[in-house]
């Protein structure tokens, strides 16, 4: 086993596309796609150019591994969480979205996706990918979770869809402006607060019956 001090160029190879994956989250983060240089990722990563290409031939390649390993696998997780859930759509809701909103902060996932919504005219292909193995898993399970609590009365009829995008919209909203507007000196918002507050606005109009009065 290498000690703490090994440099990075001498661990194991099976060790370096973590790393390099690591690295072009952070570069993706701090400059966005266009700004993006190869060199500059396998400087950070503790590689050469040359080794970066034996395992990512592309930026996109790049961009995919870091949604693959450092992006789905979270939304996974929480989506699995939402669909098992055993207990009623309102105390999901409650422990999700705060849940969600701490995930998204923790990760840097929102830089990613501040990202993506500004150079998607120009890299479609990077929103193509963000809405397959981001949104859709999460929109869709979140979507079949509301329709099995509309059928079973706990929650007004409705398309689920769209009171999926109802309960999560916010989540978006705080994330640019966390990315955009605090940067240049606008009032912090608390995500977590924002998305426990918003759940029980909506909540209020999706549930088919009142609750008495929630702690």
């Amino acid at each position: 086993m290498l000690g703490p001090g090994e440099p990075k160029w001498r661990r194991r190879k099976e060790a370096r596309p973590a790393e390099i994956v690591e690295a072009a989250f952070a570069v993706f983060a701090e400059k966005g796609f266009a700004a993006a240089r190869l060199d500059e990722i396998a400087r950070r990563a503790g590689v050469s150019k040359g080794a970066l290409y034996l395992y990512f031939e592309t930026k996109e390649d790049l961009f995919r591994a870091v949604v693959r390993d450092a992006v789905a696998p979270n939304v996974a997780a929480i989506a699995a969480f939402a669909e098992s859930w055993p207990g009623s759509f309102a105390e999901l809701a409650r422990m999700l979205l705060p849940r969600a909103a701490q995930m998204l902060v923790a990760t840097g996932a929102g830089k990613v996706a501040k990202m993506v919504i500004g150079e998607s005219r120009n890299f479609p292909e990077l929103a193509r990918h963000w809405h397959a193995e981001v949104i859709t898993p999460a929109l869709g399970a979140l979507s079949r979770r509301i329709q099995r609590a509309q059928e079973q009365g706990e929650l007004r009829p409705g398309d689920p869809r769209a009171c999926a995008f109802s309960l999560v919209g916010p989540l978006l909203m705080g994330l640019i402006w966390r990315e955009v507007m605090e940067p240049i000196g606008a009032e912090p918002v608390d995500i977590e607060a924002l998305a426990a507050q918003h759940v029980e606005t909506v909540l209020a109009g999706l549930l088919a019956r009142q609750e008495g009065p929630h702690a």
